[in-house]
């Protein structure tokens, strides 16, 4: 399997629909590279995603 750029909202409404209206509109065009593709990642996966991509947009925010 190759390498995937998807946008987080992508893997959210595939593999954690409960968390699409808790993330920002920034949050969900983050682009995020799948080492194995978007149909190798399980749910535990999208999870830890999003909290890191929250993180990161809070470092960000914090930083401005």
């Amino acid at each position: 399997m190759e390498m995937e750029t998807v946008r987080l909202s992508r893997i959210v409404k595939r593999l954690t629909p409960e968390l699409y209206p808790t993330l920002t509109p920034e949050e969900l065009e983050t682009r995020i590279v799948l080492r194995d593709g978007l149909d190798r990642l399980e749910a535990e996966d999208a999870v830890e995603i999003v909290q890191h991509s929250i993180c990161e947009h809070q470092k960000s925010a914090i930083l401005q």
